[in-house]
C-alpha cells in the first residue's frame, strides 16, 4: 500500500479553525541562554577509595560471623539416591522460601519450624531454607537451634534430605531442606 500525502486544507476548514481558537497573539522569539562550558570530570570517589586502602590494610577487622564454625549438617532419608543429597549440597535446587530462627528460644523455634514446613507443604514448595545461626553466642552446650533443627528435620516424614547451605546462603548457619512433593 502506497502512502499518500495529506490533502491540502480547504479555506472553509481554515476559517472554522481560526474561529474556534479565537485571537492569536504572536510571541517574540527568545534568545537561547548562553551555554556554559561543562567542567572536566574528576574521579573524587576513586581518589577517596585509594586514599583509604592503607588504613584498611592496617586495620584488617573481620566479622567472626563470617567464619564457618561447627559441623556441616547433612541427611538423606533411606530409599532415596545419594545423588539427590549431592545436588542439594551443590545448590542445584532453587530455594522457594526461608525462615530465620535467630533470637528464638528452643520452644519458639520448634513451633516455628513445624508451622513453616506445614505452610511450605500447603503451598507445594519443594525446597526451603531454615536459618538457625551458627551458635556463636551459645554457651558451652553448643549451638542450641542448630542441634534442634537437625533433630526435628530427621524425625519428619515430609523431609527427604537436608544439608548445610552454601556459604552465600548462610553456610553452616542454615540448612536447605528438600521436601516430599
Amino acid at each position: 500500500m502506497k502512502h499518500q500525502p495529506p490533502s491540502p486544507v480547504s479555506d472553509d476548514d481554515t476559517r472554522l479553525f481560526r474561529e474556534a481558537i479565537g485571537e492569536v497573539r504572536r510571541l517574540d522569539p527568545v534568545e537561547p541562554a548562553p551555554s556554559t562550558p561543562k567542567p572536566e570530570p574528576h574521579p573524587h570517589m576513586l581518589e577517596a577509595d585509594e586514599a583509604a586502602v592503607p588504613g584498611e590494610l592496617l586495620d584488617m577487622a573481620f566479622d567472626p560471623g563470617l567464619l564457618e564454625v561447627g559441623e556441616e549438617l547433612s541427611y538423606l532419608r533411606d530409599g532415596y539416591p545419594p545423588k539427590l543429597l549431592k545436588q542439594l549440597k551443590r545448590g542445584q535446587f532453587s530455594v522457594q522460601d526461608d525462615i530465620d530462627l535467630h533470637q528464638m528460644n528452643a520452644a519458639a523455634a520448634q513451633a516455628t519450624i513445624a508451622d513453616f514446613l506445614a505452610e511450605a507443604h500447603h503451598h507445594g514448595l519443594r525446597c526451603v531454607r531454615i536459618v538457625h545461626g551458627k551458635g556463636l553466642r551459645s554457651k558451652a552446650s553448643g549451638p542450641v537451634l542448630k542441634v534442634l533443627t537437625d533433630r526435628l528435620l530427621r524425625r519428619r516424614d515430609d523431609v527427604i534430605a537436608f544439608a548445610s547451605a552454601r556459604p552465600m546462603q548462610g553456610g553452616t548457619g542454615a540448612v536447605v531442606v528438600l521436601l516430599k512433593a
